[in-house]
């Protein structure tokens, strides 16, 4: 019963024990995750089973959940509360100020060779008295096609988000990931016209991603770059995929992330100028997370009548690991949403500020619709 699987959550935020709950994009269960104590476990080489919660900062140790319960919803029943009315953060003008001297700053040293994109973010604190759990459940309602969760760790804090973006996934030795750039408002066309500034920041990113899994990826393809729906915003996509071997898992991980679309290129310059000049940490926001190393269990022979089958078992390893974007961060009756966008050379301060705008109003309306 749907409400057995929420009280169980409830009770774990009580308990103030860890737990993830989350649903795949484009699927209809939910499945909940508990860790039986409070311990902080961190990742030591991608050779865990558990459920992984990675900073931004690479540098940073990223957070394992262990399996020690799970559970399934079959189905999250479908009803839409979405608000009625426009939604839109009030920003401050010294918020908007500092925001415009970032994305000028980065403007600058691309164009002087530092660098030659550079991903930059800011933070929208709300004040809003809602449960996490009544967050969660409106994310369900009205994401998707998103990887929707909620995550809690006493020792950490909580999260929630519904990210589109995949970093990758591993299933006997196929391995996928994507790159996704360019960003603009859906309007009613699954086919919109994109400009130069988005179509060389896709190919920056697709570029970036091959030549980071070279010698770790064979038989690397890629999909030609198309035009994806991610609510009410439009995204240029291009899937890349190839064969690997568990051992290499760990150093593609760390070839990829942070992506070149949540950090920029080279990624090491990139990376010293977003925690130098933010002003902020981003802490778990474009970092990622996600399934690692679940174990599948299925039958090799499934001949009618062999009596056998149960003998031919194999056991596959599953990664699913999504980026950390669309998100916020609930503390007591605060909520932090967190938003950014590519800067190329191309660049127009004003319109990068007014894409942060745009990518707010997903989270916030998950806010308005729970109020």
């Amino acid at each position: 019963m749907p409400l057995d699987f929420f009280d169980k959550i409830d009770s774990q935020l009580e308990k103030e024990l860890p737990f993830v709950a989350y649903r795949k994009p484009n699927e209809k269960s939910v499945k909940a995750i508990f860790q039986n104590d409070d311990g902080l476990h961190h990742l030591k080489d991608y050779s865990e089973t558990g459920f992984v919660f990675a900073p931004f900062d690479s540098d940073a140790p990223a957070i394992l959940l262990n399996l020690d319960e799970v559970l399934h919803l079959d189905a999250f029943p479908d009803k839409s509360n979405s608000p009625s009315q426009n939604v839109g953060e009030e920003p401050g003008e010294e918020q908007h100020a500092f925001h415009l001297d970032l994305v000028k700053k980065g403007i600058a040293d691309i164009k002087s060779g530092k660098f030659d994109k550079v991903v930059l973010s800011r933070s929208i604190m709300v004040k809003a008295d809602t449960s996490p759990l009544s967050l969660f459940q409106t994310l369900l309602q009205q994401c998707k096609t998103a990887f929707c969760y909620l995550w809690y760790h006493p020792k950490v804090g909580l999260w929630l988000g519904a990210t589109p973006e995949i970093l990758l996934t591993f299933h006997n030795r196929k391995l996928t990931t994507m790159s996704l750039a360019g960003t603009q408002n859906y309007k009613d066309n699954v086919n919109p016209t994109w400009g130069n500034k988005e179509l060389e920041e896709q190919q920056l990113v697709t570029n970036y991603i091959l030549k980071a899994l070279e010698g770790k990826v064979s038989n690397l393809e890629r999909t030609p770059t198309e035009s994806v729906r991610a609510g009410a915003l439009m995204h240029l996509r291009t899937k890349i995929s190839g064969n690997a071997t568990q051992e290499n898992l760990g150093p593609i991980i760390n070839a990829l992330h942070p992506t070149p679309a949540v950090c920029g290129m080279p990624k090491g310059e990139t990376k010293a100028f977003i925690l130098r000049e933010e002003n902020y940490d981003r802490e778990f926001y474009t970092g990622f997370l996600g399934e690692l190393n679940f174990k599948t269990e299925r039958n090799r022979n499934t001949r009618p009548g062999n009596t056998e089958n149960n003998v031919y078992r194999s056991i596959s390893k599953n990664t699913t690991l999504f980026v950390n974007l669309r998100c916020m961060q609930v503390v007591n009756d605060t909520i932090q949403i967190y938003v950014g966008g590519g800067v190329t050379k191309d660049s127009d301060p004003e319109k990068e500020w007014k894409e942060t705008v745009a990518k707010s109003k997903t989270m916030l309306k998950v806010i308005l619709a729970t109020e």
